[in-house]
């Protein structure tokens, strides 16, 4: 692709040292970049991308896509006000806007993300159309396909544009994708066109990044702003902020409502939960339906009610939709059931909300005469505002509490476990528990968890590594709880 057509919808830019270059790929990597890339200068929380425009130039870079002129490279300079937030016009324009062609549902929210985007792939490819995935675990040209590795919830515009390109390539009809906040807010999915937006909850998280709710609110209502005519719009009708994503729906964008405590378009009632999953009726504009899920806790109900409404948002059988929902097992890491005696339960809950959430599910499956086991930790290098806030819950809602490691990364564990004991008020050594090592803390589960408690695992659900400060090592809570209890 020449430069000019690369860069003629691009607004506000200047050229510097003008010339009509091919340009085959695009790069913010100095070290990978291949020759005849554009490199964008993107400016990181630790580096700057301009100051590795000379080696991106001396490895095969055609030109440069910038914020300033940089000196001493005779290249085609494109400067540009924000880097960031317009390497997705380059991206999109290089891939031909692939959205375009495929039916792209995206689903925001705090909690959820993951299992709605994998019921919502369930639902479409039951429906007998092909839909692919793309979110936390990676991407999935369909259900029956394996992950595919990517670094983001939601990739970097480039790999996320290439990636809807390939979609398109394989014929696939629709795109379930999770949008983070981050990935909103730093224009990764501009040039996207979204047919529906899906909103699952907003609860805290990402405060080190968004600093306030309300940023962090207005950085998920961009997904609901840039819904295209004739789409839809689907929304938890239980969370505080439902009405906020509402008055944010464009018109001529429907808005389908779901939720348990409040009128919506979509509800449940009658729930009941067992170790093999949650049963309920489900009303969907007066009708009455039964459903069994395979999934438990309440969390799993509201995920189940979203995707169903996005299945009838996009036109399918209500009864098609319901049977997939129901032959559909838990995700990885998502209360994943690992060991039966204790019952072990893994899950990726990191977040106030989410914790609460799954220890509220976890009780529903513990006896009056057993224990409920909480072992859990929060990332370094990420808002420590929650961590007391998940201490609490954790003391609250479980027996015994077990605080170790999350993925500490750059900061000492020990002072991470100490703010979240600043939320715990029991001071009974026989309910909290104090192991920095992961490893070394759920084999002491062994000796603290009898055959009728249910354990929680909490934290890292799906990961098979921890992030620690000298690096990254392979570790899989999963695993370590089969070798613990068989």
């Amino acid at each position: 692709m020449k430069l000019s057509e690369l860069i003629k919808d691009i607004k506000n830019k200047r050229v510097v040292n003008e010339k009509d270059t091919d340009i085959t790929g695009i790069s913010y990597n100095s070290k990978t970049i291949e020759k005849g890339n554009i490199f964008v200068c993107l400016k990181g929380e630790h580096t700057d991308g301009h100051d590795y425009a000379k080696t991106a130039a001396e490895n095969g870079a055609a030109a440069l896509f910038c914020e300033k002129e940089i000196a001493g490279i005779d290249l085609p300079q494109v400067i540009v006000e924000s880097t960031r937030h317009q390497i997705a016009d380059i991206a999109a324009a290089f891939y031909n806007y692939p959205s375009k062609n495929v039916k792209l549902i995206g689903v925001t929210g705090t909690n959820g993300k993951t299992t709605v985007t994998h019921l919502i792939q369930r639902i479409v490819e039951d429906a007998q159309h092909k839909c692919a995935l793309i979110g936390t675990l990676g991407y999935k040209l369909s259900g029956k396909d394996s992950y595919h590795d990517a670094k983001h919830t939601t990739p970097q515009a480039p790999e996320l544009q290439k990636t809807l390109e390939m979609i398109c390539e394989n014929k696939i009809d629709y795109v379930a994708m999770e949008v983070s906040s981050h990935a909103l807010e730093q224009n990764r999915v501009g040039g996207c066109d979204f047919n529906g937006a899906v909103f699952t909850n907003l609860t805290q998280d990402h405060l080190d990044y968004h600093i306030t709710m309300n940023n962090y609110f207005e950085a998920k209502a961009l997904l609901f702003r840039g819904l295209k005519e004739g789409g839809f719009a689907v929304i938890n009708n239980d969370d505080e902020y439902a009405q906020r994503f509402k008055e944010v729906v464009p018109k001529r964008v429907k808005i389908y409502t779901y939720g348990i405590k409040n009128n919506a378009d979509i509800t449940a009632e009658n729930i009941d939960f067992s170790i093999h999953g949650a049963k309920f009726n489900c009303k969907i504009n007066g009708e009455t339906k039964s459903v069994n899920l395979q999934m438990n806790g309440m969390f799993s109900v509201y995920n189940a009610l979203a995707a169903l409404a996005a299945g009838i948002a996009m036109g399918f059988d209500a009864q098609t939709c319901i049977k997939a929902l129901e032959e559909t097992k838990s995700v990885d890491g998502r209360f994943e059931i690992v060991c039966k005696k204790p019952l072990v339960i893994v899950d990726y809950a990191h977040t106030p909300d989410g914790l609460e959430n799954v220890l509220k599910a976890a009780r529903e499956l513990t006896s009056a005469d057993s224990s409920l086991i909480c072992m859990f930790g929060c990332g370094g290098d990420r808002d420590a505002t929650k961590r007391p806030k998940m201490g609490k819950i954790a003391d609250e809602a479980a027996d015994i509490v077990v605080v170790t490691s999350d993925n500490p990364r750059s900061e000492d564990p020990q002072l991470i476990i100490s703010d979240i004991l600043a939320g715990i008020k029991t001071v009974n050594t026989q309910k909290v528990y104090v192991e920095p090592d992961r490893r070394t803390a759920i084999s002491m589960l062994k000796n603290i968890a009898k055959e009728n408690d249910v354990v929680v695992l909490a934290g890292k659900g799906h990961e098979d590594y921890q992030i620690l400060k000298d690096g990254t090592i392979h570790f899989d809570d999963r695993e370590e709880a089969r070798k613990v209890f068989g």
